[in-house]
C-alpha cells in the first residue's frame, strides 16, 4: 500500500446539547470488518508507541481524548498526521510503518483492527520492512 492511500476519514457526529455521539460501522464507514479494538492510555510524556508495520492488517486510529501524532512511512515517503478530534479516524492499510508520538496528557488512542492479534503479521524491524517493501514493488 502507498502512503497516499492512508487518509483521514470523517466519522458520523451526532451533535446534542447533552453530549455528542460518534459511531463506526465496519464495511460502511471504514473499508474492513472490525475484529479487534484496543486503546493506548497513560502514555508517559516523551514516550513513543508503534514502531512496526503489518503484512495484512488494516487499522483505523482515533484520538478519543487529547492528541498525538502518527508518523506513517511506506518505505518511500513519510507523512505526519496530528490526531486531536474524536470524529476523525486515520485509515492505514497493510505495509505501512507507523510510529506514534507527541502524546498530550490524558490522551487516549483507540485502534480498530481488521484481524485478531497475530504476531506473524508484524514487521518489527525497520530494515526488514524496507526489504519487504522493495520486493513487493
Amino acid at each position: 500500500m502507498s502512503i497516499k492511500e492512508c487518509k483521514l476519514i470523517q466519522l458520523p457526529k451526532i451533535t446534542d446539547p447533552r453530549g455528542n455521539l460518534t459511531f463506526i460501522e465496519g464495511n460502511h464507514h471504514i473499508p474492513f470488518d472490525i475484529k479487534r479494538v484496543y486503546y493506548l492510555y497513560d502514555v508517559p510524556g516523551g514516550a513513543e508507541r508503534g514502531g512496526h508495520a503489518h503484512k495484512q492488517l488494516q487499522q483505523l486510529i482515533i484520538s478519543i481524548s487529547g492528541s498525538f501524532d502518527v508518523i506513517l512511512d511506506d518505505g518511500y515517503e513519510k507523512r505526519r498526521f496530528h490526531m486531536s478530534r474524536s470524529y476523525y479516524g486515520l485509515y492505514l492499510g497493510s505495509m505501512i510503518w507507523r510510529e506514534l508520538d507527541n502524546f498530550s496528557s490524558a490522551s487516549v488512542c483507540m485502534v480498530l483492527a481488521s484481524t485478531v492479534y497475530e504476531e506473524s503479521d508484524y514487521y518489527r524491524d525497520y530494515q526488514e520492512f524496507l526489504e519487504a517493501v522493495k520486493i513487493k514493488q
